[in-house]
């Protein structure tokens, strides 16, 4: 009666919601089946000699048909170790297992478990991430992205849905995707570090000038592999090739240990800023209008961002006495001031300073003990060459001698500008002057962690700072490519800032230097209303519209600080002069139709 007792305690339990699920029929057929033959047996003494046998077979085929029966949708055995408790493995535990509780817990078609809660959300991450912005990636190169997957769709299904064909990125300093052709020089003897199959080719020179392959034997004996690491530092040799052209460059000694090679010179800004910023009680002097990499890193990392104001009546001059104003501002607040950011030629507004005005900041700096940051990324873009000719802030402080002794000068350069626009290989320097070596070895911890500047790059900056001079085979190709590049960049800024001074409204300085026009627009009040209203800057609203119009990508001013009360955008000129024609009658008939719809 033992054995039978058991049998009839494990018939089907009515109170198993899988057992009684229609979909399992089948499955109860045979348990009931099972149970059948089991009875049978019992209740017959013929059987009853190997009857043990038979019981205990058919209760293996029972067992079978409920476990198919209970646990065909459970596969999840999360939930059924949340019915038992929490288990750790490896242990001894012995739980006693109640049946019905797990086969009551409803497991079909609904998530008991409790939901997953994600670790890393908007409200719980650095805020400082959040409230950092970069607006030359903005929100308008979104919408552009956009529009471009848009026309892309228009071009394969042949439709016409927008008044224009392309989206002109006008937002960004990136001289080769508008077309900018590379100095073949440098491609040449890139090609060849990077295939060293070329390079050792028995018929190498018959395809590359013997000034490339010269170029490039030297570099790969020095770096031995561009898959490799670097130094963190860099490069020994490309460094002492930097080094050599500032000597050139300014009549000074320079120092390799003092340069650090970065993947461009933005890398080189966030690390000094790193180093500089303790806490939002530390501020970094910036020019208004900036370059939008300045305020996000120092709100990145957490400091407060102190704006002197360019004169923009002046052509964007900068007046010592605005120094003063926004360091004192800033003291009495309490916010210690702990560098000057200078950016020469300016981003995004193109004036160049004169020799008399940078040494007015020295001199500030030297007086109000701060690190003086000096951005020179376009020191080969100047248009004025006859009257405001590049000088450096090194140079400038070297010459001032014992008068600003033991100022602390970082400056930064770049592959990314000039007539090079080697911007997608991410080559940079920066060079430490003043600073202590205990600091030094700090700025040489931080480049540890990062390991090394890419290769490549630092192959790039040794081509810029050292590139094919007179008798060699390539030097009049480089020549021919670099002044043509240049001159044209001088043409299509005079064109560009013509044709805005010729549009009702606004107002255009002169591009003296770097990539851009940051033109004044003075819009209408129904348009600053309806901005507002659609919860945008004017400005902002401005060039969204632009952008809809005509395809034409700029960046708002208000992405780069400016006066209240003014509204700007900045638009580079270096789509081709063909091109850029283009872009000036595009411009002109959207500001026209634009003003006369909100006046």
């Amino acid at each position: 009666m033992t054995i039978l007792n058991h049998v009839i305690a494990t018939w089907r339990n009515p109170n198993c919601d899988f057992c009684n699920n229609s979909n399992r029929l089948f499955v109860s057929k045979i348990q009931f089946n099972c149970k059948f033959l089991i009875l049978f047996i019992l209740m017959n003494p013929i059987f009853f000699s190997f009857s043990n046998y038979l019981i205990m077979l058919f209760l293996l085929v029972y067992y079978i048909s409920r476990t198919l029966t209970c646990n065909t949708y459970l596969g999840r055995s999360t939930k059924l170790l949340s019915t038992l408790g929490n288990i750790k493995p490896n242990t001894q535990t012995t739980i006693p297992l109640n049946t019905n509780n797990i086969l009551n817990t409803k497991m079909d078609n609904q998530d008991i478990s409790t939901p997953y809660t994600k670790s890393l959300t908007l409200d719980n991450m650095c805020p400082t991430v959040k409230t950092a912005q970069y607006a030359v990636r903005g929100e308008l190169v979104i919408r552009a992205e956009n529009i471009a997957h848009l026309l892309e769709k228009q071009k394969k299904e042949g439709t016409k849905l927008l008044p224009f064909n392309e989206i002109v990125y006008c937002n960004i300093g990136n001289p080769q995707q508008l077309k900018q052709q590379p100095i073949s020089f440098f491609r040449q003897v890139l090609a060849l570090c990077e295939c060293p199959e070329l390079l050792n080719s028995a018929h190498v020179d018959k395809v590359f000038p013997a000034d490339a392959i010269a170029r490039a034997r030297e570099l790969m004996a020095s770096i031995g592999n561009t898959g490799a690491y670097s130094g963190s530092q860099g490069v020994a040799s490309v460094l002492k090739s930097v080094a050599a052209f500032i000597e050139s460059r300014d009549g000074h000694a320079a120092d390799p240990s003092n340069i650090f090679l970065t993947d461009g010179a933005s890398v080189a800004v966030q690390r000094m800023l790193r180093l500089l910023i303790r806490d939002r009680s530390d501020g970094i002097m910036i020019p208004i209008p900036q370059y939008p990499l300045y305020s996000a890193t120092i709100e990145l990392y957490g400091g407060s961002q102190l704006g002197y104001y360019l004169n923009e009546e002046s052509g964007w001059g900068l007046e010592a006495s605005e120094l003063e104003r926004s360091y004192n501002d800033a003291v009495s607040k309490g916010i210690t001031p702990r560098a000057l950011v200078i950016i020469n030629p300016g981003n995004p507004t193109g004036q160049t300073l004169d020799a008399a005005n940078m040494r007015e900041i020295v001199a500030f700096c030297h007086r109000k003990r701060i690190v003086l940051l000096a951005d020179e990324v376009y020191q080969e873009n100047v248009y004025v060459k006859e009257t405001k000719p590049f000088v450096s802030f090194k140079k400038v402080v070297m010459d001032m001698g014992k008068e600003v002794e033991g100022l602390e000068l970082v400056s930064f350069h770049s592959v990314s500008k000039g007539f090079v626009g080697e911007c997608g290989k991410r080559g940079g320097y920066m060079e430490l002057h003043g600073i202590t070596n205990e600091v030094k070895a700090e700025i040489y911890k931080l480049a540890s962690i990062g390991l090394c500047p890419n290769v490549t790059g630092q192959i790039v900056v040794d081509l810029m700072v050292r590139p094919p001079v007179a008798g060699e085979q390539s030097y009049d190709t480089y020549v021919k490519e670099r002044d043509t590049i240049f001159d044209s960049l001088k043409r299509r800024a005079n064109l560009l800032a013509a044709a805005l001074n010729g549009l009702e409204g606004v107002t255009c300085n002169q591009p003296e230097g770097a990539m851009y026009a940051f033109p004044q627009i003075r819009l209408p009040a129904r348009a600053i209303e309806e901005a507002k209203a659609n919860g945008k800057a004017p400005d902002a609203y401005y060039c969204i519209q632009l952008l809809e119009a005509t395809g034409i990508c700029v960046v708002p001013g208000s992405g780069f600080g400016q006066k209240d009360g003014t509204y700007h955008f900045r638009t580079t000129f270096l789509p081709s002069e063909q091109a850029i024609q283009g872009v000036c009658t595009r411009i002109a008939d959207f500001h026209k139709n634009f003003m006369a719809k909100y006046k």
